[in-house]
């Protein structure tokens, strides 16, 4: 079993989902926005629905953003969902002026004029071969801003849809999925159960 997760609430996330996904994958998930449980926390999932700026008001208003920049800066085990990815970005253009987190050196773009949005539903992920927990699949799907550059030195994983973006990043045992792994099937599950217990895929535990 992969132990006690904490999931901490942005304000716009779908947490029954995720944490039935989390449950699926043999995680006993628990809700939480002490910062104090989230420094010392094994596992960490950020899930995110919605706007940058108000998440990012709730993270602040918890006391979150730098105990967050620290987690991810240590490359400790993280998980950024959707929205979630956006906010470890340095900010959104759906939200102007609002900061996001910064530890991803890009910003967060819309879909260019002409692609279908909200993109909804299953897309092709494409992990280079750097990736660790990453593996080639399809994923579901639901956003209208995406990350169309990938950060250094991070991993990356890409998808397309009216042309490349990042479909998810990953950095020591921090990932950062743009899709939705708790709604992906047996390949978003088999996604977490790596994660969840540290093994790269094909490999053993680091």
């Amino acid at each position: 079993m992969a132990g006690e997760v904490l999931v901490i609430q942005t304000g716009t996330a779908n947490i029954a989902s995720v944490l039935a996904g989390l449950r699926r994958a043999g995680a006993r998930p628990v809700i939480d926005n002490d910062p104090d449980r989230l420094a010392r926390a094994d596992r960490v999932v950020v899930p995110g629905v919605g706007a940058l700026a108000p998440a990012m008001a709730r993270l602040e208003r918890d006391g979150l953003t730098a105990v967050l920049r620290d987690r991810v800066a240590e490359d400790r085990p993280t998980l950024a969902i959707c929205l979630g990815l956006q906010l470890l970005c340095n900010g959104s253009e759906e939200s102007a002026g609002v900061a996001g987190l910064g530890v991803l050196a890009t910003e967060v773009k819309r879909f260019g004029h002409g692609v279908r949005v909200p993109q909804m539903g299953w897309n092709q992920v494409l992990p280079g071969n750097n990736c660790r927990y990453l593996q080639r699949g399809y994923a579901y799907f639901a956003n209208s801003y995406r990350l169309a550059n990938a950060p250094e030195p991070w991993r990356t994983a890409w998808s397309d849809h009216g042309g490349p973006f990042v479909a998810a990043v990953e950095r020591g045992d921090v990932v950062g999925c743009q899709f939705h792994p708790e709604l992906s099937g047996s390949w978003g599950r088999d996604l977490l159960v790596r994660w969840l217990e540290g093994v790269p895929a094909g490999g053993s535990p680091c």
